[in-house]
């Protein structure tokens, strides 16, 4: 068990190296491609596009691929467009290439969480997800420095190769210690597709596109707000972007024993402290020591966020999760975009560099209310689950008898 979730984790941590890497290497990739900075920003958009894209339609290409299978298909286009990145001769073809690196992007999370849940008992079920998410944090805080510093010294091309050698071991590691997971009778695209119309289904990704757009209303302008307001220099800002991995990483540790103990509560509390940890930072970000330390806790309360909106999601989906749990990626590409609009809104209207923190702590609250509006159509209805052991050939729709739950 625990090498299969390492293995997972080697996958989240390519992923998140491949996303944000890019973000540091624009002036460099323009450069080489020939065309302007700004242009160059429009690859990150189409990596998100391949990730909204690919979560949804890849997951229903194969929702009768049994999961280890499908994981390692997944780990081989995540290879193939990063290698593509790297070789991309002029922009048209970088961008391709960017967009068919995104693709698998929300499958291989949505599989991988549906795999890391059924690897353990059900009431250990979320610490699984968030070891796997783990691998996401931690690219924050060494892989995307890392892969900016060496396409700096080497050569953008160097960054794309390296993530490609990443998923190349995760390969290894997938098909070496992933078990096989068979899929049971109710797979298919059908019930799949079924399990997303669900209402809680559909409040929960509501819950991430709202909630987790204040995060990113500020992490999309925080380097800005750093140099600008707290006066911290433009050399310094790598390191303080890895503290807020930091404060990520412990966020996911505690998102995982926190979640399988209560998780709409967790996920109340994550938002709730979040847009108070957002209203801080409006009043902390013009002094060093208080804005680093309330950077930290952002970073923290969004990833508390993550692995309950990824458990619940799978258990509404009930025994047709996997698409419901990639969606959920889709999401929170969706937050990234739109939480970066509105907070770019707000600084053109004049209202300063740190106005984007109030943009961020309403969309927390509104996604609270959301998230709170779920939990209380819940109420006086039967408890949800969440398959958490593979369903065998001969079981039915009811799911049989040995089948392990999760109830939440």
């Amino acid at each position: 068990m625990p090498l299969a979730l390492l293995a997972l984790a080697v996958v989240a941590f390519g992923i998140g190296t491949t996303e944000f890497a890019t973000m540091g290497l624009l002036p460099q990739i323009a450069d080489g491609v020939g065309v302007s900075v700004p242009q160059a920003g429009n690859l990150v958009s189409a990596y998100a596009l391949g990730v909204v894209v690919g979560a949804p339609v890849l997951t229903g290409i194969g929702a009768r691929i049994p999961h280890k299978r499908l994981l390692l298909l997944l780990t081989g286009l995540f290879v193939i467009g990063n290698a593509a990145s790297a070789l991309a001769p002029n922009f048209g073809l970088l961008f391709a290439a960017r967009f068919l690196s995104g693709l698998p992007h929300g499958a291989l999370f949505g599989v991988g969480a549906v795999v890391a849940s059924r690897l353990v008992a059900p009431d250990r079920a979320a610490r699984a997800v968030s070891k796997m998410f783990l691998g996401l944090t931690v690219a924050n805080i060494v892989g995307v420095p890392a892969s900016t510093a060496l396409g700096q010294q080497l050569g953008w091309r160097s960054a794309y190769w390296t993530v490609a050698v990443i998923g190349l071991i995760a390969l290894v590691a997938l098909a070496l210690f992933v078990p096989h997971q068979p899929r049971g009778q109710l797979s298919g695209i059908r019930h799949e597709l079924r399990a997303m119309g669900n209402r809680q289904v559909v409040i929960g990704l509501a819950t991430a596109v709202v909630g987790f757009g204040g995060f990113f209303a500020v992490y999309s302008y925080l380097v800005p707000m750093l140099t600008h307001l707290t006066g911290i220099s433009d050399t310094s800002t790598t390191l303080v972007l890895a503290l807020y991995g930091v404060g990520m990483t412990g966020g996911t540790l505690l998102a995982g024993p926190l979640t399988d103990r209560a998780l709409r509560p967790t996920l109340y509390g994550g938002l709730a402290l979040m847009a108070a940890a957002l209203v801080t930072f409006y009043f902390t970000v013009h002094s060093t020591v208080p804005a680093l330390i309330t950077i930290t806790l952002i970073g923290a309360m969004g990833s508390l966020i993550t692995t309950p909106v990824q458990m619940l999601l799978m258990a509404k989906a009930k025994n047709a999760p996997t698409m419901a749990a990639a969606s959920n990626h889709s999401a929170f590409n969706l937050a990234n975009a739109g939480g970066a609009w509105l907070g770019g809104l707000v600084i053109s209207a004049g209202w300063g560099w740190a106005s984007p923190n109030l943009v961020g702590a309403a969309l927390a609250v509104a996604g609270l209310g959301l998230a709170y509006t779920g939990g209380l159509m819940d109420r006086g209805g039967p408890r949800s689950e969440t398959i958490t052991k593979s369903m065998g050939p001969a079981e039915t729709s009811t799911a049989g008898e040995g089948t392990e739950h999760q109830r939440t």
